[in-house]
């Protein structure tokens, strides 16, 4: 007797999205299953924050689907699509200026969907050791890696089921971007479920076990990373690589 297959833990199908009369996705899909790493990749422009800014509710979806553990979230406001367990690290940080580095975590605790804690203060400093040391530094008074590690603490203090990163390499020193590969790859090792919004293919490579790629707001491949990275005419059409 077959098993029935395993609900996905994110579901994106025909996804459309616009800012304002500017439609910016067109039928948009990707799927994530419990544990797995998926690299959206694209050029600057191409929707990778746009997808991720529809899925967090934050970009009203026209059209489409969004479903979390099988269940249907479009059109629900971001505060309870982040209570649903999405957590989402947006390209610009967004964190609180005025607020130390230890308010700007535990304004964003709470339990996870069935009520876990395991993600509590003290082990997101172990997990992101340069914050621990700076707990009392206001947020705005941290370097770019500094409130980029914040805002990936802040995500984790929501213990969310889906975790967003957009962008987690952009504008960063090289030493910061290796330290943001070597998070993203621990937070992997732990089965945490990842959609990394990302330019860089190489900074993908190893840390993704899938890839969507999308241009002009479409998914226009959809494969292993393997795949992706031996695959010269997609890396060049649409990746600039």
């Amino acid at each position: 007797m077959k098993q029935a297959a395993a609900v996905p833990m994110l579901e994106v199908e025909g996804l459309d999205a616009c800012y304002g009369t500017s439609q910016a996705l067109f039928g948009m899909s990707l799927t994530v299953h419990a544990g797995e790493t998926l690299a959206l990749l694209g050029r600057n422009g191409a929707g990778k924050s746009t997808t991720m800014k529809a899925v967090a509710g934050i970009v009203p979806a026209r059209a489409g689907s969004i479903r979390l553990r099988g269940t249907e979230i479009r059109g629900r406001p971001p505060h309870a699509i982040a209570r649903a367990g999405i957590g989402f690290v947006p390209e610009d940080r967004q964190i609180f200026a005025d607020l130390s580095v230890v308010d700007n975590l535990l304004i964003a605790a709470k339990a996870g969907v069935d009520g876990e804690r395991n993600w509590r203060l003290e082990r997101v400093y172990e997990m992101l050791p340069l914050l621990a040391p700076l707990r009392s530094r206001l947020g705005g008074q941290l370097s770019g890696g500094e409130q980029q590690m914040l805002t990936v603490g802040r995500a984790l203090m929501g213990n969310p089921a889906v975790l967003l990163l957009d962008e987690p390499s952009e504008g960063l020193s090289p030493i910061m971007v290796q330290r943001i590969g070597d998070i993203i790859e621990t937070l992997r090792g732990l089965g945490t479920t990842i959609v990394l919004a990302e330019q860089n293919l190489h900074f993908c490579l190893g840390l993704a076990h899938r890839a969507v790629v999308i241009d002009r707001g479409c998914n226009v491949f959809t494969g292993s990373i393997d795949e992706l990275n031996a695959d010269d005419a997609v890396k060049k059409r649409y990746l600039s690589v």
